[in-house]
């Protein structure tokens, strides 16, 4: 029997694929945006795996594929539609409730979202992916000290939109 490599592609797909899909969707703030990305990274991977599969660390490899499809010209054009609707708007003055948690990282979401793409993937390869600053820059393609600018920024933006800076930090450019 002569051996296939699809198992071993399924089996890639199957342990990193909800990794994949989850680091996506913090990427692109949307569950099918972020599918459509996942889906076409590893369709691409899937159709050159008797070169992708001899990668070092093919997990690394997907990330990266990831980061570069949303960081992608081609991407960022199809992908400026926003939901302006808010169909479970509700009042946020009662006692916390376990469902607090999710509307805190619904206002998070859209907080991230006005950031500029490059600014959100920095904080998301930080925060969530906990990489260092020498490992965003190498998947950036750039360096350590403009990651940290990009978080900087980021923050700061954040920060102002939620309105938590003092106001010496207002002043303080």
């Amino acid at each position: 029997m002569i051996p296939t490599e699809e198992p071993d592609f399924e089996a890639f797909v199957l342990a990193h694929g909800p990794e994949l899909l989850a680091f996506a969707r913090r990427l692109t703030l949307d569950h099918h945006r972020a599918e459509d990305l996942v889906q076409e990274v590893l369709a691409r991977i899937g159709l050159s795996w008797s070169r992708t599969g001899r990668i070092a660390d093919l997990r690394a490899y997907a990330y990266k594929a990831v980061l570069n499809d949303f960081l992608s010209w081609r991407r960022r054009r199809s992908s400026t539609e926003r939901a302006t609707a808010d169909p479970d708007r509700r009042d946020h003055s009662t006692a916390a409730l376990p469902e607090d948690t999710v509307v805190l990282r619904g206002e998070l979401q859209e907080l991230l979202g006005v950031l500029p793409v490059v600014q959100r993937a920095v904080l998301v390869l930080r925060y969530y992916l906990d990489r260092s600053d020498a490992e965003i820059a190498v998947m950036l393609g750039c360096r350590q000290s403009t990651v940290r600018s990009h978080a900087r920024r980021a923050r700061a933006a954040l920060d102002a939109a939620r309105g938590t800076r003092t106001p010496s930090e207002r002043t303080r450019r």
